[in-house]
């Protein structure tokens, strides 16, 4: 099962903290946010293959899974030493790390949820026709994805200032469905050859945007999603009892 975590970010929001260490090194209960991420991917997937991104700090995440034996499962390092590629570009990357063609699930590293990663990503495996699978909610936001009646990506919408991104050009965004996205997602190996026009940094859901019309992008509501991203000092408090509510 092959998984790419994001964790090359700079980790501003969590100033003056990140100054001196990456974000997916944030002790929550006094566990890195790496940690609690890989020990729930081992505990709901079967067989991972992990490739992290890393860029701020790299040397001290790579130091620190030296020290703890990878948690005994295959990690490899996707470098972004020079500039940060973003979600799309880091994903293009990494995806070369893979020896084989099975699905990706991205996973943002300072995520935590109740979503079990391994069913989520055999249910992406099973529908062949689907380029790639994300997970969101109702949860109230000023971005949201927008779906037609089949659940399948036509756009983005920021509600506040009224712009829309989308291929369709007669879209009506009042007749869309309107979803929060998580950054928790699946991508068939066959999408990233769509990649090939894209050079550098680049969003992932822009490069959803400009295929959604090509290729079948799919939306798994979850009404019942507990999901926390841990991108803000005022959030930490919050994630350590999310941390112990989930048994994380």
């Amino acid at each position: 099962m092959n998984i790419f975590i994001l964790a090359a970010g700079l980790g501003t929001r969590l100033k003056p903290l990140t100054d001196t260490m990456p974000k997916a090194l944030m002790p929550i209960e006094g566990r890195p946010l790496l940690q609690i991420l890989i020990e729930k991917i081992k505990k709901e997937c079967e067989s991972p293959e992990i490739v992290i991104n890393i860029h701020h700090f790299a040397e001290q995440i790579v130091t620190f899974l030296i020290e703890k034996h990878s948690f005994d499962v295959p990690i490899t390092f996707s470098k972004e030493q020079e500039i940060l590629l973003e979600t799309g570009g880091g994903l293009k990357q990494a995806a070369t790390l893979f020896a084989n063609d099975e699905p990706i699930l991205i996973h943002n590293v300072d995520i935590l949820s109740n979503v079990d990663l391994g069913a989520f990503y055999r249910q992406h495996a099973n529908e062949t026709d689907v380029a790639a699978t994300l997970i969101v909610s109702e949860r109230q936001t000023k971005r949201y994805l927008l779906f037609n009646d089949e659940n399948r990506l036509v756009g983005w919408t920021n509600i506040e200032t009224g712009e829309v991104k989308s291929p369709y050009q007669d879209l009506n965004v009042e007749q869309c469905k309107k979803y929060a996205f998580s950054g928790i997602h699946v991508v068939s190996k066959s999408l990233i050859g769509l990649m090939d026009a894209w050079e550098g940094a680049f969003s992932i859901v822009d490069f959803y945007l400009s295929v959604c019309d090509k290729v079948v992008i799919k939306a798994d509501v979850r009404k019942d999603l507990k999901l926390l991203d841990v991108g803000k000092l005022d959030t930490l408090n919050r994630a350590e009892t999310m941390v112990k509510e989930l048994g994380l």
